[in-house]
């Protein structure tokens, strides 16, 4: 209970002061008469402007509120390393302790985690710390605890705070740690052209001396990884040469140290987007046909493909006697362009090629070569293919999907997906580029009226079929290269827009991608497409089944996941990653890595604990730093505007916070008792005058 005098004066303020002002004209009056009552009548005026001012007395009634100590508990990916959760819990347990010792004092513990993934922000202690103050009477703030690793990346955003700060460090003085730095990776990169990447190895805190080398290994697209010495402390540049078009995702990596902190930042993940800087393709073609000009458009119509074209104008039934080099337009180099530059060309393509000595077999045993050492080639074929003349009874024959059976079908029908080509990249989805038949279940494509009747290789794959389910178009995969057959001349007739036409340029665009294997065309892959912290796992295959998905986490646990078939050959899951870092799926088959965020979070770029970003803070505060390592703090009350810090020991400032329940206000005197005394005084003048 405390009790104060208030005033809640009968009249305006204004009236008040100018009663005032005539009081003390009168006794100045008083005084200049020499009249010896004055002062009594200064007393009377005094008591009447009392009466006026109407005098209270206000008593409330306070019920005294306790002391807050906030502790904000670091639990970012940082502070889970080491021994730093079991340090945390300790220094918990014993600010808890201590602040239950504490007279009138509670406890706030609040827990700030690791930011969101997206933009990967680090610690955001100080966000954390102004929430939490935003929900707690300022009052009533009697000192506030930071219990971390002094790891934080929002220092800027520190609030105004009304008492003392201080830090619980976590950590050990002897704390060491190694890092792997990745950087000058660009985002794309020309196939056969090398890019430089820096590579760095930095170490941290008291590291061993004795070390001048660490080993690093580099893979590719999860590939067996390729062992390099660098340096530590110094920028190493590194040339690779990208294995393919499209995504390569290299993953570097250092192994782990006795001693030191973590191993999430020992790898790190680059992905670069290999392209094409020139598509090389040479068409040969072996007689003029209608759909020659197709080809020909199809392949000039790219900017970024080079083609070389020949095509031989003597048709096999011309036998006019004519020799051959007088019927050529210009000389055709077959030398130079079958043996001397052939693993120049990305792509080789024979339109209705036969044999007709212009190149010879030694030619076409090379051109074999070339696709068992990773070429590509094409062959579409028409009547030549079943006959004599044709290129499979060549060296080349040994490397096509199909051998002729010598049977020309001159009919119509429509091309069809087969049940193997709906699950395959080539022609996955073709059907849906189109709108669907009129009768039947198949799309509505225009019909071919030619066809070469063929024995599929036992190696190959047919994707499309034709005339009685007739095999139409067939891939193989030979040696390190790769071969596809279209058993037919008649594609043109997609192109021309026969019958509403057909896909004939995404088809051929598959067709000539998976050639020259294109990653994203791969009949068996394993894949993750990240959208912020979640991931769609995909994997696709030729088989009706696939076996279930180990996700490996950063910190090496494991989960194991079952796709579901979303489409045919198409299996997929979608799954919430619970950090960012490097994550490795595999199905015990394939192999794949995917970064979410940077392979070694923010959180891991500096693992030392310090408290050099937060001693600006502090200080300003009077606070102290004191790490855990240290032992047990004691806990004590200090003035405020005093050091609060010393050794051992942190100290909070008492706020001496209250709750008003009940106001009273009571005149301090009644009016007529100041009436009566200002007439008493009154009379004590005039008689003190009369005697005078």
């Amino acid at each position: 209970m405390t009790a104060t005098v208030v005033l809640d004066p009968l009249v305006p303020m204004l009236v008040l002061w100018a009663a005032a002002a005539l009081g003390v004209l009168a006794v100045a009056l008083a005084i200049w008469r020499r009249l010896s009552g004055w002062w009594l009548r200064g007393l009377a005026g005094l008591a009447l402007l009392a009466a006026l001012a109407n005098p209270s007395l206000q008593s409330e009634d306070r019920t005294p509120l306790s002391d807050i100590v906030v502790l904000v508990v670091d639990e970012s990916a940082s502070q889970r390393i080491a021994d730093r959760p079991e340090q945390a819990a300790t220094a918990i347990a014993n600010v808890t302790q201590e602040v239950a010792r504490l007279d009138n004092t509670e406890l706030r513990i609040v827990s700030v985690g690791d930011s969101e993934i997206e933009g990967d922000s680090g610690t955001l202690l100080m966000t954390g710390l102004s929430e939490a103050l935003a929900e707690e009477p300022q009052g009533r703030i009697a000192g506030v605890i930071l219990l971390t690793d002094g790891r934080l990346h929002d220092v800027a955003r520190a609030p105004a705070l009304p008492a003392p700060l201080h830090t619980l460090l976590t950590g050990q003085p002897d704390d060491w740690d190694r890092r792997l730095v990745v950087s000058n990776a660009p985002a794309f990169a020309i196939l056969g052209e090398p890019v430089t990447l820096t590579l760095r190895v930095e170490d941290q805190g008291m590291a061993p001396a004795d070390t001048a080398f660490v080993p690093l290994t580099i893979a590719i697209d999860g590939a067996e990884p390729l062992p390099f010495e660098i340096p530590i402390g110094q920028d190493v540049e590194l040339p690779i040469n990208l294995p393919h078009g499209g995504m390569n995702v290299l993953q570097f990596e250092i192994p782990t140290a006795e001693g030191e902190l973590t191993p999430r930042n020992n790898s790190a993940v680059v992905q670069i987007n290999g392209v094409r800087d020139r598509l090389r393709v040479l068409l040969v073609s072996g007689e003029p046909h209608p759909g020659e000009r197709t080809w020909r458009n199809l392949l000039k119509s790219d900017a970024s493909v080079d083609l070389v074209h020949f095509t031989i104008l003597r048709p096999p039934a011309k036998q006019d006697g004519v020799p051959v080099n007088e019927l050529s337009l210009i000389a055709f180099p077959t030398r130079e362009l079958f043996l001397e530059k052939i693993d120049e060309f990305d792509l080789i393509i024979f339109d209705r090629y036969s044999r007709r000595g212009i190149l010879p077999n030694e030619y076409l045993d090379n051109v074999r070569q070339y696709v068992e050492n990773g070429g590509a080639v094409l062959v579409s074929s028409g009547p030549e293919y079943g006959s004599a003349e044709s290129i499979y009874r060549s060296p080349l024959g040994a490397v096509l999907p199909g051998a002729p059976t010598a049977r020309v079908f001159e009919e119509g029908y429509t091309p069809q997906i087969t049940d193997i080509g709906d699950r395959h990249p080539v022609t996955e989805g073709l059907a849906a580029l189109s709108p669907p038949a009129d009768e039947g279940d198949g799309p509505g494509w225009g019909r071919w009226f030619r066809q070469v009747d063929v024995i599929t290789a036992p190696n190959a794959t047919t994707v499309m079929s034709g005339l009685d389910d007739r095999p139409l178009l067939m891939l193989e995969r030979v040696g390190l290269g790769r071969v596809s057959l279209i058993a037919s001349d008649q594609s043109w007739l997609w192109d021309r827009g026969y019958e509403g036409g057909g896909p004939q340029l995404e088809l051929l665009r598959r067709l000539a991608h998976w050639m020259m294997q294109e990653p994203e065309l791969e009949e068996e892959a394993l894949w993750a497409d990240p959208t912020g912290q979640t991931m769609r796992i995909i994997r696709r295959t030729l088989e009706l089944e696939t076996g279930d998905v180990t996700v490996t986490h950063p910190d090496g646990t494991e989960n194991v996941l079952t796709l579901t078939e979303v489409s045919p050959g198409r299996f997929e899951t979608l799954w919430d990653a619970p950090e960012v870092g490097l994550y490795r799926l595999s199905d015990g088959v394939l192999h794949a890595v995917i970064a979410l965020g940077p392979a070694a979070p923010r959180e891991f770029e500096q693992t030392i604990a310090t408290g050099d970003l937060l001693d600006p803070i502090v200080d300003s505060t009077r606070g102290g730093i004191i790490p855990v390592s240290d032992g047990a703090i004691d806990l004590r009350n200090v003035r405020a505007g005093r050091p609060a810090a010393g050794r051992g020991w942190l100290g909070i400032t008492p706020r001496d916070a209250y709750q008003t329940a009940d106001i009273s206000i009571a005149p301090l005197l009644p009016a007529w008792a100041f009436l009566l005394l200002a007439s008493l005084l009154i009379i004590g003048a005039w008689v003190r005058e009369g005697r005078r």
